[in-house]
């Protein structure tokens, strides 16, 4: 193993130890610096200079899209935080970088409310018409899925690991670990949402029990976030939807519905779990477009015939 190799492998040690970095974030880092000491041409971590990192760099735009540039570069950027830190380098290369290039804005996708609202009676009915009560629980677990992701604009990652004692159906509350371990507490605004919460939760008591994971399969195994995607697609398939709807796309819907009935920002920050207002302001453009949308069709001023029109 050489040098650099041993120093990665020191650091995602570190990551695992001390930076207590999740799964998905310690395996991207992994990938990321594995890539790096494939691409360089040294493996003395003191012999990698500004230059190489440049080379590099122009190598990874020409390979990958803006953001995953940026998260590249980001990964690679901690790693020799970490040896300048440890003194195993004197000095960082990457502090003789400029790093600036823009990103383009990529605006979420959203579903309109007429879809959520027709996937949600999709499912109520496939509810009330089971044939058979596993076909008829199973229907009430989506509903209780699908309203909670919509309901609070949770991540799929985080919905899927919610443990039995983290909601609280007395107080129509749930207790959410997002990102970095961050912690945040949800209300659920619907009295329908929560009954159907509490529905589910009484059917499924011994399941959820058998796994401490709040949302289950019948079999007491945690639902998985593959699960909850095959189940969006077979309702979206039942509603004769077109459009094709992911899990990430509730959250999306939830942030910019709330904005367009101008609750302020620094709130929607908050119930989405951003560490920085700057994530959730992609949400602004997607408002921008609505309003586009609104100032163009209902405004009276495209109804008037005047001379200035031809």
């Amino acid at each position: 193993m050489n040098e650099l190799t041993q120093n990665i492998n020191d650091y995602l040690e570190y990551c695992q130890a001390h930076k207590r970095l999740d799964a998905k974030t310690q395996k991207a880092y992994r990938i990321d610096l594995g890539q790096f000491a494939q691409q360089i041409p040294t493996s003395d971590i003191t012999a990698i200079t500004s230059k190489i990192l440049e080379n590099y760099i122009a190598k990874l735009h020409q390979q990958y899209a803006p953001k995953t540039v940026k998260r590249k570069i980001a990964s690679t950027k901690a790693f020799f935080h970490y040896l300048e830190y440890r003194e195993r380098i004197a000095q960082s290369p990457f502090h003789k970088l400029e790093l600036k290039f823009r990103e383009p804005v990529t605006l979420p996708k959203t579903i309109s409310l007429h879809a959520v609202e027709t996937l949600l009676s999709t499912i109520y009915q496939q509810h009330q018409t089971a044939k058979t009560e596993y076909q008829r629980k199973n229907a009430l677990r989506d509903a209780a899925v699908i309203e909670t992701l919509f309901a609070t604009g949770i991540r799929i990652s985080e919905l899927c690991t919610l443990k039995m004692q983290d909601v609280d159906l007395l107080e129509h509350s749930i207790l959410i670990y997002g990102k970095g371990s961050k912690e945040r507490k949800l209300q659920i605004g619907s009295h329908e949402v929560a009954n159907v919460l509490i529905q589910y939760r009484d059917t499924y008591i011994n399941a959820i029990q058998h796994c401490n994971h709040f949302f289950a399969n019948q079999n007491g195994t945690p639902l998985s976030d593959q699960s909850v995607r095959r189940m969006i697609n077979k309702y979206t398939t039942l509603a004769s939807i077109e459009s094709h709807i992911t899990p990430h796309m509730f959250r999306h819907t939830f942030a910019t519905s709330l904005l367009e009935a101008d609750v302020d920002i620094r709130y929607i920050q908050e119930m989405l779990g951003h560490s920085s207002i700057h994530i959730t302001e992609i949400y602004t453009h997607v408002a921008m477009s609505k309003q586009r949308d609104i100032l163009m069709n209902k405004h009276p001023r495209k109804d008037f015939r005047v001379g200035s029109d031809g």
